[in-house]
């Protein structure tokens, strides 16, 4: 995971260098990684916490891959037998459990939208 999540932020850091926006929707367990795709992309870094209980994702498994995972045959799954560390400082955080998805993606907007247009 963490090879794959540094070759994400490297074409993302090509990307930006040319001013072309990327959005990375990426799983990324642990604050090690995160602190890597921050260093690899630098200040066009913007970290988006979606932030969800582990119960209510289970909720809304339509694939089932977390009761997989809970019968063992999913092994490193994040949240279940693979830790997730929560983010200590993310540009922003969603909490899709207390709000619509329109109100999240209104305050994603809000908060990307000035660094977008300078």
């Amino acid at each position: 995971r963490k090879e794959n999540i540094r070759r994400a932020a490297e074409v993302a850091k090509l990307f930006a260098d040319h001013g072309t926006i990327t959005i990375c929707s990426l799983i990324s367990p642990t604050e090690e990684i995160r602190n890597m795709a921050k260093e690899i992309i630098g200040k066009d870094y913007f970290e988006v916490f979606i932030n969800c209980p582990l119960e209510i994702c289970e909720q809304r498994d339509v694939k089932g891959l977390y009761q997989k995972a809970r019968k063992g045959e999913i092994k490193n799954f994040t949240g279940i037998d693979s830790p997730f560390e929560h983010p200590v400082h993310p540009s922003i955080e969603v909490r899709t459990d207390l709000t619509s998805l329109d109100e999240c993606k209104d305050n994603i907007l809000r908060a990307v939208t000035p660094l977008i247009t300078q």
